[in-house]
């Protein structure tokens, strides 16, 4: 029994997040990152082990407050958000190789990536849950947009999208004054006495409006899981927090996991399903956990299996 989200119990927990994602925001960028420099595997590793732990932790303590149901969902919905939000990690990539961006700059864009993420995905799961509890019809909304996406990203090719031709890029490029070169790790410098934008502000631009064309997929498909907003915003952030590690610690074998594009567009078909026939068939939120983590591991092991063919 979850009871009100502004009990007792859920204050508590609202709290503790508020805690850990503020310290550690503040600790990475003003400790650990003060400094521009490129992000080795083993800082990436450790930083990843950290923010997996602590949401581990965290968990903990929704299942010690909470109960044991809304500590599964939470699991559920971090697993799948954290599998699908891989998928922005190939998108990073083809961004910092599209605007060549220098990999020691590469941590800073990320760092604001996930902090107006954190803001955006704030506001789109809060309006999702008021939308959801008025009109019980928008979850066979997200049930339609997730199958409609997993079915788009089967079908995906790498070349599809140009990351310098999108329509924030181009408002941004109307919007601001340009540069043509970048001035290290800054957005605008000034100069004859004008502020400019250089190239990093169009990589930042990119990486949000990415962001929130992922979020319109992966929201829903945790409100498949569960319909408490708290559950739904506390795992989704805690997922994406550890996303800029986690991109430092693949991005020299993500080319390698190349059946995972069609395990995440599996795992959204399957959710998007899953509200569809919950009417008529209710699928427990621990085997739903066990499907798309056997999904998920069945894409790795054949990535691994099967080696890409480059000459295709």
């Amino acid at each position: 029994m979850t009871g009100s989200m502004f009990d007792t119990a859920h204050l508590e927990l609202w709290a503790a997040f508020a805690g850990i994602v503020v310290f550690l925001l503040v600790l990475d960028l003003a400790v650990f990152n003060r400094r521009a420099h490129a992000i080795s595997i083993r800082e990436a590793a450790v930083w990843s082990a950290i923010w997996v732990g602590i949401s581990l932790l965290f968990n903990a303590g929704v299942w010690w407050l909470l109960g044991d149901a809304p500590a599964l969902e939470f699991l559920t919905g971090y697993v799948v958000e954290k599998s699908l939000s891989v998928d922005n990690l190939f998108v990073f990539l083809v961004v910092f190789r599209f605007f060549g961006v220098d990999p020691k700059y590469q941590h800073r864009v990320l760092y604001w990536g996930v902090l107006g993420a954190i803001i955006l995905r704030t506001i789109m799961i809060f309006a999702g849950a008021v939308l959801v509890a008025r009109f019980h019809w928008v979850l066979y909304v997200f049930g339609v947009i997730l199958v409609i996406s997993g079915i788009k990203l089967l079908f995906r090719r790498d070349g599809d999208a140009n990351p310098g031709d999108n329509v924030a890029v181009r408002l941004c490029r109307k919007l601001f004054p340009m540069t043509e070169e970048f001035h290290g790790q800054r957005f605008f410098i000034r100069e004859e006495g004008r502020w400019l934008a250089t190239p990093m502000l169009l990589v930042l631009v990119t990486v949000e409006f990415t962001d929130v064309l992922f979020a319109v997929d992966s929201i829903p498909a945790v409100f498949g899981i569960t319909q408490d907003a708290f559950i739904i915003l506390t795992s989704n952030i805690f997922a994406i927090m550890g996303l800029r590690a986690l991109y430092f610690l693949l991005a020299g074998i993500m080319d390698r996991f190349h059946f995972l594009q069609t395990g995440l567009a599996a795992v959204l078909t399957f959710i998007g399903v899953k509200m569809l026939i919950a009417r008529w068939l209710h699928i427990p939120t621990a085997m739903s956990l066990g499907i798309v983590a056997l999904i998920l591991a069945l894409s790795i092991l054949l990535s691994l299996a099967i080696p890409k063919n480059h000459d295709s």
